[in-house]
């Protein structure tokens, strides 16, 4: 078509108001030259963007060619009809950041050829424009165009990218939890199955674990998320929600200020640490020292470790077959008045535990030896041979022990 033939409106603008109106049978003679535009566009990113240059990277330069083909395509469709939405030009943009997303990669390369593709396809365009004679307000509404092209083709990769990055996170997630779930079956499922579901969900299999159970909330949303280390495996919708420590003895970030401060100030029990297939057990330590945290029996607040209160744990492990010791061992003092038993069970106690010292004895509970000697003489009046025989004494220790925890958890003994 010759070049006269070509109508070049005057006045700028179209009857909307918007752009200025572009000759559709440019687009004709443009969508000629899409093909060796789309050479000298290839060769320009191949040589600024070196994801493209890899000569043995058939996917970026399968990719390249028809992204570059089909962004120049919308460019000259969107020529031919103003209004036209290039829905399946951008869809091959959506899934080309797609296909980023997948395969792990960030999206700046794509980013970049798009950019500096978009950058010289435009200088083509506008010389074969001024070549053909077109007024300056023809040739500006080519270069509007032009960004207008190369931001539907940038936001259409970003959409397909972000979208499928969502869901690779969600699916992610999705797999972690079942994994956690798996793990914390009692009995415990095979060593195949976790090892499989492991590696789909990305998850490094450690020789040993612990689980954190932590205080319920009624608040939702990220700020009540923990904020956890790469390898941690969380269920805040479980109940207790809990948390799943890879070898937490190494050098990972589980220490008790880390693992706080991750926490956010709410208050949590780390079950033992045990090997992998018994990572429920470590699970119903923790649940059981979260209960005992409620009572008061172990701190409120913060991260308690249940390593530091074994005895307690075992104490309260069944607490109405240790009701029945208590009460059998103790049986003695309940024949004396309620102010004369709580003195006398703290210097029997104190006793036990000092190894049968009168000076540490008193030291321990700020009297005076001779008071502890009177307090001995009645203890030897009420238990008899028990006081010296090692089985009663182990029994002592524990009731003993476990009313001084009664008694500081405010509890009733």
């Amino acid at each position: 078509m010759p070049v006269t033939a070509l109508p070049t409106p005057r006045g700028g603008a179209d009857a909307s108001g918007g752009a200025p109106l572009l000759p559709p049978a440019l687009a004709a003679l443009l969508r000629e030259r899409i093909e060796p535009v789309a050479d000298e566009v290839e060769a320009v990113v191949r040589g600024q963007v070196p994801e493209y240059a890899r000569p043995d990277n058939e996917t970026y330069g399968r990719n390249l060619r028809a992204g570059v083909v089909q962004a120049l395509t919308l460019f000259v469709d969107h020529i031919a009809d103003a209004h036209g939405r290039g829905d399946a030009i951008t869809t091959t943009y959506y899934e080309l950041g797609r296909g980023e997303a997948l395969v792990g990669r960030s999206l700046d390369a794509l980013q970049s050829a798009v950019r500096i593709g978009g950058l010289h396809a435009w200088r083509a365009m506008s010389r074969t424009a001024e070549e053909l004679g077109l007024d300056s307000g023809v040739v500006a509404a080519l270069g509007e165009l032009a960004f207008r092209t190369v931001h539907e083709v940038a936001e259409a990769a970003a959409a397909g990218y972000a979208e499928t990055q969502l869901r690779s996170t969600q699916e992610l997630e999705r797999r972690r939890r079942r994994l956690l779930h798996l793990l914390l079956d009692d009995p415990p499922v095979a060593r195949e199955v976790v090892r499989d579901l492991a590696h789909s969900a990305r998850w490094t299999v450690p020789r040993q674990v612990a689980v954190v159970a932590l205080v319920a909330t009624t608040r939702q949303g990220a700020q009540d998320r923990p904020l956890v280390a790469a390898g941690v495996l969380v269920d805040m919708d479980s109940r207790p929600p809990r948390m799943l420590l890879p070898d937490p003895d190494g050098t990972g970030p589980t220490g008790g200020r880390t693992l706080a401060l991750a926490l956010r100030g709410r208050p949590a029990a780390v079950g033992p640490t045990v090997p992998l297939a018994e990572a429920a057990q470590s699970l119903r330590w923790a649940t059981r020292a979260l209960g005992l945290m409620g009572r008061g029996v172990l701190p409120r607040h913060g991260v308690v470790r249940c390593a530091d209160h074994l005895a307690t744990l075992l104490l309260y492990g069944d607490e109405p077959l240790h009701g029945q010791l208590s009460a059998r061992a103790l049986a003695p003092l309940e024949t004396v008045t309620e102010g004369q038993r709580a003195r006398l069970a703290e210097t029997l106690l104190a006793w036990l535990l000092g190894g049968s010292n009168v000076p540490e004895v008193a030291a321990r509970l700020a009297v005076h030896p001779q008071t502890v000697r009177y307090r001995l003489r009645q203890l030897e009046r009420l238990f008899g041979d028990a006081l010296h025989d090692p089985g009663a004494r182990l029994d002592l220790i524990l009731a003993l022990r476990a009313r001084e925890l009664r008694e500081g958890a405010g509890e009733e003994g």
